[in-house]
């Protein structure tokens, strides 16, 4: 199956992925797990814990299992640290792109927004969720779109766009500046566990 359907709110409360569902889920809900046994503390294994983690950041993400495996494969064949490159590449995603700049309230609908076809990179017109986008492309918004996007974009605080990309509101247009640092990630990412979990 490519993505998770079930209750968001679920998965904030087991895997603790945050934005999924609402860039406003915060520690204000119950922060067990759910379910009749969720209070009931269990001690978990090493490899729960490496599984769990990986979940966490797919889940975050809105990327399949195969998706995700592919890209570690991609991410270990390249120089450098194996996790960050892996966290970078889902950053690079078009509809994490999307999130980041306030074009959707959540990473599903800035991936509904890109699967209709409103999303143009460097002019031409993108209708696919994972393309990876290169540092200098710029992405656009076809004009039908516009007021639909202005009026979601008013409803996100915007004081939180990432140093990497650049935002023009007004013109709803995104300059992807370059690839972020590991230090201007999600600290909360252990992807050092991920690294372990595939190579068992």
């Amino acid at each position: 199956m490519a993505r998770y359907t079930g209750p968001t709110n679920k998965l904030f409360r087991n895997k603790k992925v945050k934005d999924l569902s609402n860039r406003k889920l915060t520690s204000s809900m119950r922060q067990t797990a759910s379910g009749q046994h969720g209070a009931v503390r269990k001690k978990l294994s090493e490899y729960a814990i490496h599984l769990a983690e990986k979940q966490k950041i797919r889940y975050t993400y809105l990327v399949s299992e195969k998706q995700f495996a592919k890209y570690y494969n991609e991410a270990a064949r390249k120089k450098g640290v194996t996790g960050t490159i892996l966290l970078q590449i889902l950053e690079s995603r078009l509809d994490n792109i999307l999130f980041r700049a306030g074009f959707g309230v959540t990473r599903k609908q800035s991936r509904q927004i890109v699967n209709h076809g409103h999303v143009l990179v460097n002019g031409k017109k993108v209708d696919i969720p994972s393309y990876l986008v290169k540092a200098g492309d710029v992405i656009t918004i076809k004009t039908r779109s516009n007021e639909y996007l202005k009026t979601v974009m008013s409803a996100i605080d915007l004081s939180g766009t990432p140093a990497w990309i650049t935002l023009d509101k007004e013109a709803l247009k995104i300059t992807f500046e370059r690839i972020p640092q590991r230090e201007e990630l999600d600290p909360e990412f252990k992807e050092q566990l991920v690294i372990e979990y595939y190579s068992k």
